[in-house]
């Protein structure tokens, strides 16, 4: 690539990154609102309540992101091939796969809540403040689900401005709403799931400009659902659910972990670290999911050379916003578990401190790991995506959570995350080398 070329695509790489990652962030704003007024109404126990039900919330969230990425990233290979009819039979199945998942949701949240609160480990405490935020999440799901579809294939279509202004937009309404329902209203835990809920509602009203406007270069059509084109939206979108799916299971089982070890206060100070989590996560999925519809259209285009490049600017980038985000956390950890413990427990604030301290020395793997796994999914590799998701997710997660937690107790649980972050980065090194092993000689 010669260096006009170059300067072209750095503009362009960081035109969609950094729009992603402020859209991204925006969305882990949701909860992270929700967070902060619980904790100043409700105190340890809705911060408790709050994150036992936060893995219902990943379900959903990722279900919609796999639908989303899954699709634009096929409509982009077929769009840069100038196959508008498969593009746009794409986009229509990922609207039928939605419609399937969210009566699915809204099912289980009017038959199953109770049972789901009970899973999560609410006890007698936490029970109602649980059972109610999981029930109206569920209800919302469809607008979760859509949102992140829409957006998906927006930022795909060329308005990435549209697709930040449409997430910014929906989390700044749901910062205002907590205000409003929770301090305000005084409507407790319904309040701040209700604000919650009515957010991915603004941004699909937002996102219906691209359609209004007649700016969309895709649109659903009268077809049969096509199952091939389900398998491939699964195929491909499928590390995105994992990544959710995994932060879900894994919050179940720290949970659970947590429980033993220091009942409802640990869990309420886990749940301060996982807020955080969930916004430091999706920085890095800003990134990857910035990269996503370039490097598909280069994938689509047969040009590796500036998936390479592609590649190289997103690690790059995403090594120094962990390095910048980690020195933050680290020097600011006390006064963050400070703002989120209303009732001024001293060893909440510690034990909080102590685990962002530890949780998030993770970071720089993470960006690894997290950019590697769309780098995959999006040049039409779902093997080593799928293996880099289960690794992270399942396989080195949950048995790195026991055993460390069995020999170094609390610490032991905070230790797991960096850990798993770092054997899955080991991996991810392997499977790029043995990626530019096969590109070098295939130029040659």
């Amino acid at each position: 690539m010669n260096a006009c070329k170059d300067r072209t695509l750095l503009k362009q790489f960081a035109k969609y990154v950094s729009l992603s990652v402020l859209a991204m962030a925006a969305i882990s704003c949701y909860i992270l609102a929700d967070t902060y007024f619980i904790s100043l109404k409700l105190g340890e126990t809705g911060l408790s309540a709050l994150n036992l039900a936060l893995p219902v919330y990943y379900f959903i969230h990722g279900t919609g992101l796999m639908l989303g990425m899954g699709g634009s990233t096929i409509c982009s290979f077929y769009k840069s091939r100038n196959k508008a009819w498969q593009a746009d039979r794409i986009f229509t199945c990922a609207l039928y796969l939605a419609a399937i998942f969210s009566v699915l949701f809204f099912a289980a949240g009017a038959f199953l809540s109770d049972d789901i609160a009970t899973l999560s480990g609410a006890d007698s405490q936490t029970f109602a403040m649980t059972e109610i935020y999981i029930r109206v999440l569920l209800y919302f799901s469809p607008a979760f689900i859509l949102n992140n579809v829409l957006v998906c294939f927006i930022r795909n279509d060329g308005a990435p401005r549209l697709a930040m202004l449409s997430t910014v937009c929906s989390s700044l309404s749901n910062v205002i709403s907590d205000y409003i329902l929770i301090i305000i209203c005084n409507m407790g835990m319904f309040g701040a799931v209700l604000a919650t809920g009515l957010a991915p509602v603004i941004g699909i009203a937002i996102s219906s400009a691209h359609f209004i406007r007649r700016k969309n270069t895709f649109r659903a059509v009268k077809c049969v659902p096509d199952i091939r084109g389900a398998g491939k939206i699964f195929a491909l979108g499928f590390p995105s659910l994992v990544e959710q799916f995994s932060a879900a299971i894994v919050i179940l089982v720290f949970n659970f972990i947590i429980l033993d070890i220091s009942g409802n206060a640990g869990v309420a100070a886990y749940g301060i670290v996982a807020n955080i989590s969930l916004v430091t996560s999706a920085v890095f999925s800003g990134v990857s999911q910035g990269i996503q519809p370039l490097i598909s259209r280069a994938h689509g285009e047969g040009d590796t050379a500036r998936e390479k490049v592609l590649l190289k600017y997103a690690i790059i980038t995403g090594v120094i916003l962990a390095a910048i985000i980690y020195a933050v956390l680290f020097s600011f950890a006390k006064p963050l578990a400070e703002v989120f413990n209303s009732g001024n427990s001293p060893d909440l604030t510690l034990t909080a401190a102590e685990g962002i301290r530890i949780y998030f020395s993770a970071l720089i793997f993470l960006a690894v790991n997290v950019v590697t796994c769309t780098f995959f999914s999006s040049t039409e590799r779902p093997l080593p995506a799928h293996i880099i998701s289960l690794l992270r997710g399942l396989i080195v997660i949950i048995p790195s959570a026991y055993i460390l937690s069995a020999l170094k107790g609390f610490t032991g649980v905070w230790l797991a995350f960096p850990a798993t972050e770092a054997i899955t980065a080991v991996v991810c090194a392997a499977m790029l080398a043995v990626w530019l092993k096969k590109h070098i000689q295939q130029k040659k």
